[in-house]
């Protein structure tokens, strides 16, 4: 097992209607990373993931794709503040900022 981190992802491209959010939470839920995910205003998705490495190396994977209807132009990946999650446990869709 590896160490845990925490990043802070921002999707951008077609990625708002067409069920990123629920995909990216169910990904995350599957790979047993901790963190959540939201809709920002400027069209783009944020997450805020934690757990081992690998997890998250693989969710990145996804993240580039998505689900089919989805059109992802860019991935942006930085170290996340894992203070932000408190004693959140699994992984969930929260409000639009």
């Amino acid at each position: 097992m590896s160490e845990a981190v925490c990043r802070n992802l921002r999707i951008h491209g077609r990625v708002q209607g067409v069920g990123y959010r629920w995909s990216l939470s169910a990904e995350a839920s599957r790979l047993g990373l901790s963190g959540w995910v939201r809709n920002r205003r400027d069209g783009s998705v944020e997450a805020l993931v934690s757990g081992p490495r690998e997890a998250i190396d693989a969710l990145l994977v996804w993240a580039h794709r998505g689900p089919p209807m989805a059109r992802v132009d860019s991935v942006c990946c930085n170290e996340g503040n894992a203070g932000e999650l408190g004693t959140r446990s699994g992984f969930v869709q929260i409000a639009t900022r």
